[in-house]
């Protein structure tokens, strides 16, 4: 159980720094940081492979690079959806 709640609050920062980082607020608060972080992870660790620091069984910088391209095409998709209406 102590493992889920590091799972979720790791990922929650993740998801937030890489929104700190494009200088973009992530859709749906506090939980979009948690998905973001955690789908960011995945897919980071997937492209990139797992390096560098582990926090709670997230390689940070994968992690961080994902969380931070995820952020950047949602970012883009919502953009043009906005645009479209």
């Amino acid at each position: 159980m102590i493992s889920f709640i590091w799972y979720l609050i790791i990922g929650g920062v993740l998801g937030w720094l890489a929104g700190v980082i494009l200088g973009k607020d992530v859709p749906g608060g506090i939980i979009g940081n948690i998905v973001a972080g955690i789908v960011g992870s995945w897919i980071g660790s997937m492209v990139l492979g797992n390096w560098g620091w582990r926090v709670s069984n997230f390689y940070v910088f994968p992690a961080l690079i994902g969380a931070v391209v995820l952020i950047f095409i949602v970012s883009i998709i919502l953009k043009s959806m906005r645009k479209a209406t």
